[in-house]
This record gives C-alpha cells, sequence and structure tokens, in this order.
C-alpha cells in the first residue's frame, strides 16, 4: 500500500487556464453580446422606421363597418356632421350631406371643379350657393347644403339618391349611392351614436391651436358653448353622453389641425402617441378635455 497522501481534488487536477484562452472566452462573449444588442435594435429600428413611413390615417367603425379617411378628410366631414347637430338635425341629414361631399369633392375643400363648381359640395356660384368666397367657406357650404336640404318634405326616410339629386341637381345622380356606406358610418360616429368609433393615426405634433380658437369653432361648428379653456386644456361639459362622444370624436378629428394631444371623455382616453391603439378602456361620462400641449 502507498504511503502517499491523499490525491489532489477535483478542482486542483484540472490543468491551469491559459490567459490567452481567457481573452477568447472573453472576446466571444463580447461579441454575443454585441450580436445580441444589434438584433434588438435593429427590430426596433425596423418598427420605429415603418411607423414613421406610414401616412397619418384615422380609421372609423360604425354597425360592423371600418373606412379609412386621411385627417384632412376626416376633419372636414366632422365639421359637417358637427353642424347637423348644432342645428339639431337627425343623423340622417348627416348622411345624406357626408355622402354628397364623398361623391363630389371626396370631403375635400376644393378650389376648383367642373365650369364654376367649388368647395365641399362642388357648389356653383351661377346657381346661386353664394360667392366662390362663401362657397369656399365649409361652414358656409354646409349651412347652404342643409338650407337646402330640409325643404324636402320626407328627406329623412327618402332614397338618398333622389334627395341629394334634388339638392345637388348633378349630371351623374346614380353615383351618389355608391357612397352611402362611407357616409353612414362617418354620421354615426361623429354625431355621437357609435362610441369610441374614430381613431387616428398621427405624426406628432410640431404646433398647438391656442384652447380658446378650438373653443370658439366648438361653438360656431356644433353650437356647444360650456367649454372651458385654461393652461392647454379645453374641458367641455355635455349636455349628455351622446353629445360628449360628439364632441370627443370631433376634437380626434381635428387633432391634426388643431395639434390636440390627447382627448379623453371620463376615463377613456385618445392619445395621439398611442399610434393604432385607439382609445383606452374605462368609463365615458358627460365631460370632455381636450389637451393642446
Amino acid at each position: 500500500m502507498s504511503d502517499a497522501g491523499p490525491g489532489p481534488t477535483l478542482a486542483e487536477s484540472r490543468r491551469p487556464t491559459s490567459r490567452r484562452a481567457v481573452r477568447r472566452r472573453r472576446a466571444l462573449l463580447a461579441g454575443t453580446l454585441v450580436l445580441v444588442a444589434l438584433v434588438v435594435a435593429s427590430t426596433y429600428g425596423i418598427k420605429a422606421l415603418t411607423a414613421s413611413l406610414r401616412s397619418p390615417e384615422c380609421t372609423i367603425s360604425a354597425a360592423g363597418i371600418t373606412e379609412t379617411f386621411d385627417p384632412d378628410q376626416t376633419a372636414n366631414a366632422a365639421l359637417i356632421a358637427a353642424i347637423s347637430v348644432k342645428r339639431d338635425l337627425p343623423s340622417r341629414a348627416a348622411t345624406i350631406a357626408l355622402t354628397t361631399a364623398f361623391q363630389e369633392s371626396k370631403i375635400r375643400n376644393l378650389n376648383y371643379g367642373d365650369r364654376d363648381s367649388l368647395g365641399l359640395f362642388q357648389q356653383r356660384p351661377s346657381q346661386g350657393w353664394g360667392t366662390a368666397e362663401q362657397i369656399l367657406d365649409p361652414v358656409h357650404a354646409t349651412n347652404a347644403f342643409y338650407d337646402a336640404l330640409v325643404k324636402f318634405k320626407g328627406y329623412e326616410t327618402a332614397d338618398i339618391t333622389k334627395v341629394a339629386q334634388k339638392v345637388q341637381r348633378s349630371g351623374y345622380p346614380e353615383a351618389y349611392r355608391d357612397h352611402e356606406g362611407q357616409g353612414r358610418v362617418l354620421a354615426s360616429t361623429l354625431t355621437g351614436y357609435s362610441p369610441a368609433g374614430l381613431t387616428c393615426r398621427l405624426d406628432p405634433a410640431t404646433t398647438h391651436a391656442a384652447p380658446e380658437v378650438v373653443k370658439a369653432d366648438l361653438a360656431q361648428q356644433m353650437g356647444v358653448t360650456t367649454a372651458r379653456a385654461a393652461d392647454g386644456i379645453l374641458t367641455v361639459t355635455a349636455a349628455d353622453e351622446r353629445q360628449a362622444w360628439a364632441v370627443a370624436h370631433w376634437a380626434v378629428a381635428r387633432a391634426q389641425a388643431y395639434g390636440v394631444t390627447k382627448v379623453s371623455i371620463g376615463n377613456r382616453t385618445w392619445d395621439r402617441s398611442a399610434g393604432d391603439e385607439g382609445w383606452s378602456t374605462g368609463q365615458p361620462s358627460k365631460t370632455v378635455t381636450v389637451t393642446l400641449n
């Protein structure tokens, strides 16, 4: 039997690691970490780039129908619907007006058209709709359209093509029917009958309108005069929840023009920085806040 002492422990039996091997392992680990960082950065970078390349867009949903419009169209549509609310007209009036505007101008305030046609509804100075300057004022043009519409008894239930043709005297009367779906979804949402039906994906705001300006426009267009402006925020107390949604959707629809960053109705919020996420969950109320900073 050998009188030698106990053998070396496992750790002691390993060959010493050379400095070169240690450096190689450290270099390999560092390279792996760099690669992982690049993959992560690339993934987020691609997402950010994709988001930056997407055009601003508004989505409107009601009764299982979804339509998309650009912010300019949506802002004009909100004005047309708001004036119907101010005049206490049925939502059918807004549907007819929005359908007509879509057919005539794609809901754009055009400074040109067939012969002397101009504006959202392509109204003609020579046909008694007003001066060119008046027709290019969306508020005047929309009120002129409604003034003509309400003269036709039974327009609330009549065929949209027949009614629009009576008002517009178009050379293509059947074309109105093609856009009734867009008119219905816009009217239902923008007059407050379809809660949380409108959301917009917009670029970051670079300028902000004064709350007093938005307050004045809301009064002129929708007839709501209960707004209070202070510290970059407009607070509106609506008559009921439907009117509150009409105000909230109006503010989102015109967010690009005013530089709106957030719109809240009770505990539900549309946040400009949230992209396509839309309205948060929560309980709505009759109080709407519009943030402009």
